[in-house]
């Protein structure tokens, strides 16, 4: 088995999976769904490939919620216009606040702020492993957290382990700044507890709850998710922090100046 480590961590994030049109929630953790698309796109494969895509979704999939940041709703107006060529008597320059307005659109989109994750991907065809982590250190479409106006972060490659996906999580250190490592341990506690959600066949756990984010197809024509069932179960990590030492500031010494 190897698993595929990734730290999903930015001042934004939206991870839907139940949600569409004028409002577009966001879960609490990456999807299996968005993550399936992120390598996806990293690969080079393209909406329609079903058949590519089903080696991917078969894949073990766990999340770490290392910081579970804030919830935060972005409200938005949109305005359709009649288009100007069934208007002849329209000038190619008038303000577009001058044109009829076909539909006034109110949208609320929701995104996680602050929020770090730490992803596991695991294979047991080490052949798809490597070709997946060469993808993803230089891949064929730009990735994003969930929706296209977030890039993913420069460090969200972590390595790939031989190990489990669960064991892998277990081991990893906690993905969050050494800053806020050291504030958390003087002001809360010198152990942290953290979340895992993963898929209910790698989880001791009779609690599981069906989500539907399990990839089908990718069409723009037609999208298609499977249910999965998914387990929680936690981990507890002692804190071994130091605060962060900052240099002092020279604005001059990348130029050479005196």
């Amino acid at each position: 088995m190897k698993t595929i480590l990734l730290k999903f961590a930015g001042p934004l994030q939206s991870w839907g999976t139940d949600s569409r049109f004028e409002t577009r929630y966001t879960d609490r953790y990456p999807s299996k769904s968005g993550v399936i698309g992120l390598l996806a796109a990293a690969l080079g494969y393209r909406r329609n490939e079903d058949e590519k895509l089903k080696r991917l979704s078969a894949l073990d999939f766990a999340v770490r919620v290392d910081k579970p940041g804030t919830l935060m709703r972005d409200y938005h107006i949109a305005r359709s216009y009649h288009p100007e060529k069934r208007f002849g008597t329209k000038k190619a320059n008038e303000p577009r606040a001058e044109r009829k307005v076909l539909r006034t659109y109110v949208t609320n989109r929701y995104y996680l702020q602050d929020a770090v994750f730490a992803v596991a991907v695991g294979c047991e065809d080490h052949a798809l492993a490597d070709e997946i982590e060469a993808a993803l250190k230089r891949p064929y479409f730009q990735l994003f957290l969930g929706r296209r106006s977030i890039p993913v972060n420069a460090d969200f490659f972590i390595k790939t382990v031989d190990t489990g996906v669960i064991e892998s999580l277990e081991q990893l250190k906690w993905q969050v700044s050494k800053s806020y490592c050291e504030y958390y341990k003087n002001r809360r506690s010198e152990e942290v507890v953290l979340d895992i959600y993963a898929d209910s066949d790698l989880v001791d756990s009779k609690n599981s709850m069906m989500t539907r984010d399990l990839p089908v197809s990718f069409s723009a024509a037609m999208r298609r998710h499977a249910f999965r069932p998914v387990a929680p179960t936690q981990v507890r990590k002692k804190l071994h922090c130091k605060k962060e030492e900052h240099a002092e500031h020279d604005a001059f010494a990348a130029i050479g100046g005196d």
